[in-house]
């Protein structure tokens, strides 16, 4: 009987052993953390050994095939020790590609691939698709494959994910964009992180779909160097020519095979170019999907977003608080601040990843006053913005950062926190720095 080891035991970890365990393998899980409550208890419903805070050497290298969760990096340790040992290693979606059933849609970038996977999802899911989510968010691919059954999946992918698949493949992938990101990860070479990104086309067919912005710098240069066998479908809100789905006169049109959805951005709950991307994006998937164009004009118009990405959290004094706490990169960030119609007290910081601020200096000049650095070291932050912001406050918790912005802010403006950075300084992730925000105005509302 193969031996499959499981490094990890959170929501990807986890679901691979229970896949494994339905397969019939002998499977192992291992976590050199502790494992919260409800992952120990899926692992006992299904009868999974597993250890943590530990990684027992022996137990680990006797694996046949070890599933890596994508949280832990390539030169971890007990990784290099079973590469030397010549174990194969793969992600979740690579051990539950055999057991695939269903059609996929895949959905990378470096910014709006949770928003565009959620809205291709609500877009299946109103139309009546038996669809799942899966993925980087919702449940994990493998537990949904041994426990459910649908005639198509949505997925959102990672980077992470990506680097330990080889022979998964998607009938219709979405490439958003590619800005730099995560590249401590990745030696901090962003050819590494371009590379990571591109195997969204690996092993595609003729009669797949690859989905891609046109507008996007980096994912045009890098395309000539990718064999694209499979019908491609670009998107874009600068040129109209070759494009499948564009922005003519405020109104989105996306066309294939003869049928069209159209969509006046105005009438999208979902503000800012960004969303308009997504839309657009999301719109394609779904038409490659077969989903009826009424169906998904319906969806466009009354989807309302996602938590933690540009998320109205209330309004205190007449001062509006905004939610942006997914925002971990500068690009994010930009979108972010492109879209406000009100002068800004942004509140950033955090763990940086390499970010270069400069691509943010127009819009900073033209939307900020005030810049609230929250992190446990500001001191990038705060040279990088030197002169170019009027008030630039250093804070290191939540409280006194929205104490500064409550100060700072006046009545028609906003409060935006958008963090360009990770949450791991000072809190557990991103969701419970943008829980903790939401927490704190629901608290001093009037």
């Amino acid at each position: 009987m193969e031996r499959i080891v499981v490094l990890g035991g959170g929501e990807s970890g986890c679901g691979s052993a229970v896949l494994a365990r339905v397969k019939g393998f002998d499977v192992f899980l291992s976590d050199r953390g502790s494992i919260a409550p409800k992952y120990k208890s899926l692992l006992e419903q299904w009868n999974i050994p597993y250890e943590e805070e530990t990684h027992t050497e022996e137990k680990i290298l006797s694996a046949d095939r070890i599933v890596k969760s994508p949280g832990i990096p390539d030169k971890a340790p007990m990784v290099q020790a079973a590469v030397k040992r010549g174990i194969p290693i793969i992600s979740e979606i690579e051990f539950s590609a055999p057991y695939l059933t269903a059609s996929t849609i895949c959905i990378t970038g470096s910014n709006g691939k949770t928003t565009t996977t959620t809205l291709t999802y609500e877009i299946l899911k109103q139309a009546g698709v038996k669809v799942g989510l899966a993925g980087n968010i919702g449940e994990s691919l493998a537990l949904s494959v041994a426990t459910n059954h649908y005639d198509w999946y949505v997925i959102e992918l990672s980077s992470f994910q990506l680097d330990g698949c080889y022979t998964f493949r998607t009938d219709i992938g979405v490439l958003m964009n590619i800005t730099p990101d995560h590249l401590d990860r990745y030696d901090y070479k962003l050819q590494n992180y371009i590379d990571s990104k591109f195997r969204i086309l690996q092993n595609q067919r003729p009669e797949d779909r690859f989905i891609y912005c046109a507008d996007d710098p980096l994912t045009i240069k890098n395309l000539p160097n990718h064999p694209l066998p499979m019908r491609v479908l670009p998107f874009s809100v600068k040129k109209e020519e070759g494009c499948a789905a564009v922005l003519h006169d405020g109104v989105i049109c996306v066309s294939l095979d003869g049928k069209q959805v159209n969509v006046p951005a105005a009438e999208m709950k979902i503000k800012g170019i960004h969303n308009i991307y997504n839309a657009m994006a999301a719109s394609l998937a779904a038409l490659s999907a077969g989903v009826d164009p009424k169906s998904i004009e319906q969806t466009l118009r009354s989807f309302a977003g996602i938590e933690h990405r540009l998320e109205p959290c209330g309004t205190i004094d007449g001062v509006d608080y905004i939610n942006d706490s997914k925002a971990t990169n500068v690009d994010s960030v930009w979108y972010a601040l492109e879209s406000m119609t009100r002068p800004v007290v942004w509140i950033a910081g955090g763990t940086d990843k390499g970010n270069d601020y400069s691509q943010l200096y127009d819009l900073v000049k033209e939307k900020v006053k005030t810049l609230v650095c929250m992190g446990v070291d500001n001191s990038k932050l705060k040279t990088a913005f030197a002169g170019r912001i009027e008030h630039i406050v250093d804070t290191h918790s939540l409280d006194e950062a929205m104490t500064a912005a409550r100060q700072y802010a006046q009545a028609g403006e906003t409060v935006l926190l958008s963090p360009a950075c990770a949450s791991f300084d000072l809190f557990k992730n991103y969701e419970d720095r943008g829980r903790q925000f939401k927490a704190w105005v629901a608290a001093h509302k009037s």
